[in-house]
């Protein structure tokens, strides 16, 4: 999961507008210290809805699988929580950063003969669960 986390710079994140709807947008996310952080430009509507809201699903950036190499396909990775404001980022004093309390993780990607797909899911409270679908 780190590993697909940290192999891109970019990801995307899903927050909640005022009034209940989706809204994605994207994001740098990083791990410090074994903590999920982010941060959001002073008033960027992404930090708005967090802070009134605190609920988001974060994305890791993915790529297509090789044809011919598909079982080499290292998935995707999914972070659901809540978002805590933080500190200001030294680097960013104007804006929102952001803790992660991680509710679930989810990493969907192919079996070693590349003819099921297989979703690994965490949570708190039923530690890690897979399916395959064919």
């Amino acid at each position: 999961m780190r590993a697909l986390f940290d192999a891109h710079r970019h990801k995307t994140i899903a927050t909640l507008r005022a009034d209940g709807s989706p809204r994605i947008s994207g994001i740098e996310a990083v791990f410090e210290d074994g903590e999920l952080v982010f941060g959001s430009m002073q008033a960027a509507r992404k930090g708005a809805d967090l802070l009134r809201d605190p609920r988001f699903a974060l994305h890791s950036g993915t790529v297509d699988p090789i044809e011919g190499a598909e079982a080499q396909w290292p998935g995707e990775a999914k972070i659901s929580g809540l978002a805590i404001p933080s500190r200001p980022a030294a680097d960013a004093p104007d804006g929102d950063r952001f803790l992660t309390d991680i509710t679930d993780v989810v990493h969907t990607h192919l079996n070693q003969a590349a003819t099921m797909l297989v979703v690994q899911w965490w949570t708190p409270a039923h530690g890690l669960q897979q399916i395959e679908r064919g």
